[in-house]
């Protein structure tokens, strides 16, 4: 897997800024959360993966280039 940039790395910062709220479309994972589920952005780590507390427990990551999640408005 390649790591983006950080200028990518910025760009996703900005538009999932912490304390925003996200939507999860897709997630490779067999402990994810199912698809739909809501949760807050925590941060982005220098891999490009948003970081999410889900509303439902669980802490996994969106990881940059694989898994899909959607910022919506509250």
């Amino acid at each position: 897997m390649r790591f983006p940039s950080k200028e990518i790395v910025e760009r996703i910062r900005c538009q999932f800024p912490i304390g925003c709220r996200v939507e999860l479309l897709r997630m490779d994972d067999l402990q994810a959360p199912p698809v739909g589920t809501k949760g807050t952005v925590t941060g982005v780590d220098d891999t490009g993966s948003v970081m999410v507390n889900w509303d439902n427990g669980s802490r996994l990551n969106v990881v940059y280039g694989e898994d899909l999640c959607r910022k919506i408005e509250m």
